[in-house]
């Protein structure tokens, strides 16, 4: 299922609007019936994107990420935009890392295309993609898989991160701060993250501009561990953190197809 311009628009109003919004409200704002939103809140509340409250909606509990079918869908065109972007800087013949996450999945499906390719992931969806090219070399790390996530974490697979070196890694992120923290949920996605920056001759951070002050509660590293920031658009508060931490920054204006 993929997000109608309104529901899209309901979840960054939310996001904008304290984090809890009455039905009323969003009839109001988007002229539509009360029947219309309800339907329209009760596909984000079975999504996991919203949280139904007596009469509104409410942000849902940060501690732990949505699934990532759920999180697939939102924001889903900013992200193909950065995947083509990010998929269109890699060269043929050249080796990464490809993260967790819905983003570098999208990544992964523009990378198709390439040949010559090496590619060390954790990433169910990645392999899967990937595997449609006989041209490039795929090695799937070994560990838990999380079904929710359909991802492969534990020691076992950031230890076999550790055993390569490579041209690009590529991450995605939970969330960044205020501050220029990167964001995740767990610890053991922290860890992956850090073997793929100690391991990479290029850092490439890629994520959508709702990831800026979205909360998570593990510190995984700072904007200034990054070469290359890859995001759809960027605001003002987050590129004077950029240009703090010297991290090169792309945007890209996502052009219909």
């Amino acid at each position: 299922m993929k997000l109608s311009d309104r529901q899209t628009q309901i979840i960054e109003f939310l996001s904008s609007s304290g984090g809890t919004l009455s039905s009323s409200e969003l009839t109001d704002r988007f002229d539509v019936s009360v029947q219309t939103i309800r339907k329209d809140l009760n596909e984000l509340s079975d999504l996991g994107l919203v949280r139904r409250v007596h009469g509104g909606i409410t942000l849902p509990t940060q501690s732990r990420n949505l699934s990532f079918t759920n999180r697939q869908v939102i924001n889903f065109d900013e992200k193909k935009h950065i995947a083509r972007l990010c998929a269109a800087l890699i060269p043929n013949n050249s080796s990464l890392f490809l993260g967790i996450g819905t983003t570098p999945s999208q990544i992964a499906e523009h990378l198709i295309y390439h040949t010559g390719l090496k590619v060390v992931t954790n990433n169910l969806n990645a392999a899967l993609a990937l595997c449609q090219n006989t041209t490039i070399e795929t090695y799937m790390v070994g560990g838990r898989v999380r079904h929710t996530d359909e991802d492969i974490v534990g020691e076992e697979a950031t230890s076999q991160f550790r055993n390569f070196q490579v041209n690009f890694g590529i991450c995605g992120v939970a969330g960044i701060s205020e501050s220029g923290s990167l964001l995740n949920f767990t610890s053991e996605e922290s860890y992956l993250f850090k073997a793929i920056l100690e391991n990479c001759e290029k850092k490439v951070l890629v994520a959508d501009h709702h990831k800026f002050m979205r909360s998570a509660p593990v510190k995984s590293g700072h904007l200034a561990d990054f070469d290359l920031f890859l995001t759809d658009s960027i605001s003002p508060e987050l590129s004077t953190l950029c240009d703090d931490a010297q991290l090169q920054v792309t945007t890209v204006l996502a052009e219909p197809d």
